[in-house]
């Protein structure tokens, strides 16, 4: 989880960086591409039926339809709404699939493990500094549509949880969702009107295949093998790491400033996840 945390921090930077080549629809659409190009391949290189009847398909096609309106609500609220508070409102995640694993998988939080969300999710606010003045409200519109995509990241992982999808292999699980995702952001990009002007340079095009080979089709595939295993609250907590590293490497990479406060944020961040995977104690 430490090195999905990594790498996933990171392949924000990557976007941002690809962003004045190619637009967001576009952008997302062409990675899930690529990345089902690596998915089919692993599958093959394995001997993984992905086309075996086993009674996934409409959960497979449900996750796939919530995965691509996910990056659609995401990018589209960035539009009206900060990078910082949208970092912000996206890993209120956590705390849904805390609340759908207690609803629908029998998963049992217990007071120091809800705190330690509450203390993981203030850890994150303090790092990209909310909140923020001038909010009016084009910005609350914004905050509102990467919430929604944050219920649909964390309604996608409890489904693959609580359904077929998690008696699947891995790259079956996630083919469904990536395959879905590609229509829907290509339509969002053919309504958003994108086009690419002109042929992306190298840096655009070595960070586009390290976030459809590497992010999508590897680190998202290890995602979903684990979610298949552990408890799915608990690795969501771990999510939490995410933007702060992030934040860390905008100042390394992009020359973003860097506060003393992110010390402080990255202590609650290690403070919130012992406390969420702080075993029960024993009775006596």
């Amino acid at each position: 989880m430490l090195m999905l945390c990594l790498t996933w921090g990171f392949n924000q930077i990557a976007i941002k960086l690809v962003l004045p080549e190619i637009p967001p629809y576009l952008q997302a659409m062409l990675r899930s591409a690529g990345a089902l190009a690596v998915i089919l391949t692993i599958a093959v290189v394995r001997g993984t039926k992905l086309f075996e009847r086993d009674g996934s398909l409409p959960a497979g096609l449900f996750c796939g339809l919530m995965f691509g309106v996910e990056f659609v609500l995401i990018f589209h609220g960035l539009q009206y709404t900060s990078a910082s508070r949208a970092a912000v409102f996206l890993y209120t995640a956590p705390f849904f699939v805390a609340v759908g694993s207690y609803q629908w998988l029998g998963e049992r939080l217990r007071t120091a493990q809800w705190l330690g969300l509450a203390v993981s999710f203030a850890g994150v606010a303090f790092a990209i500094g909310v909140p923020q003045a001038d909010v009016d409200a084009n910005v609350l519109l914004g905050d509102l549509m990467v919430v929604a995509g944050a219920v649909l990241w964390a309604a996608t992982t409890l489904c693959v949880k609580a359904t077929k999808l998690g008696r699947c292999p891995p790259e079956k699980a996630l083919g469904y969702q990536v395959a879905m995702s590609i229509p829907i952001l290509g339509l969002a990009a053919w309504l958003a009107g994108e086009t690419i002007p002109k042929v992306p340079g190298a840096l655009t095009l070595s960070l586009m295949a390290f976030q459809a080979i590497w992010v999508v089709g590897m680190t998202f595939l290890i995602w979903f093998s684990l979610v298949k295993v552990y408890s799915a609250s608990k690795l969501s907590a771990f999510t939490f790491i995410t933007p702060l590293i992030g934040v860390a490497g905008g100042y390394a990479i992009m020359g973003d400033h860097l506060t003393p406060a992110f010390g402080v944020a990255a202590l609650l961040v290690i403070a919130g996840l012992y406390l969420v995977n702080k075993p029960a104690p024993r009775a006596a």
